[in-house]
């Protein structure tokens, strides 16, 4: 089972961290269109269950994948199984979540700046967000690994990732851009 192991922090510092994040890797900027799906009946989402269509542009590429993700299998980081495959058709894949009895709950658009390498033996992929209902900067890095028993060792080399790009331990942050967007839109 795929499990993200990730960590998400606050950024106080934007063009130190994308200086360091550079010296990684070249950077693919991307914006991500995503729209959760919710099933008010079961609470679907309030179990911490996630069902998204994103769509994803770069200068290169349009692509649309559909994931779910399981209940967070560590509280701490907030890590993830997750399984997501890419569709063809993002108006036939959302036709198909409605058929099944999921509604769009939220819809909103994540700016990105994407830097993919390796480190500690982890293929790693770093993300500086900007999504435009949320104030500041924020730092995603994730591995996926295979297992609950490898998710310690990931974690521990994605907390170095962002050490050494200027992270704080005091600057990451659980919280669900979904939960911040529906905040402020209230």
């Amino acid at each position: 089972m795929p499990i993200e192991a990730e960590l998400k922090a606050r950024v106080r510092d934007v063009p130190a961290v994308r200086a360091a994040l550079a010296g990684r890797a070249d950077v693919e900027v991307a914006e991500y269109r995503d729209t959760y799906f919710d099933r008010a009946e079961d609470g679907f989402m309030d179990g911490g269950r996630e069902l998204r269509l994103r769509t994803v542009e770069t200068s290169r590429s349009v692509r649309t994948l559909l994931t779910f993700k399981a209940q967070a299998v560590d509280e701490a980081s907030g890590s993830k199984p997750e399984f997501e495959t890419t569709v063809d058709d993002r108006n036939a894949a959302a036709a198909i979540l409605a058929g099944l009895g999921y509604e769009q709950a939220l819809e909103f658009t994540k700016h990105c700046e994407n830097f993919e390498f390796e480190a500690a033996g982890y293929p790693m992929l770093a993300t500086l967000v900007t999504v435009p209902e949320i104030e500041g900067t924020f730092l995603e890095v994730e591995a996926v690994v295979d297992s609950a028993e490898d998710m310690a060792a990931a974690l521990d080399a994605v907390r170095e990732v962002m050490r050494a790009a200027g992270i704080s331990p005091d600057d990451f942050t659980t919280e669900l851009y979904t939960d911040a967007v529906r905040r402020s839109r209230a």
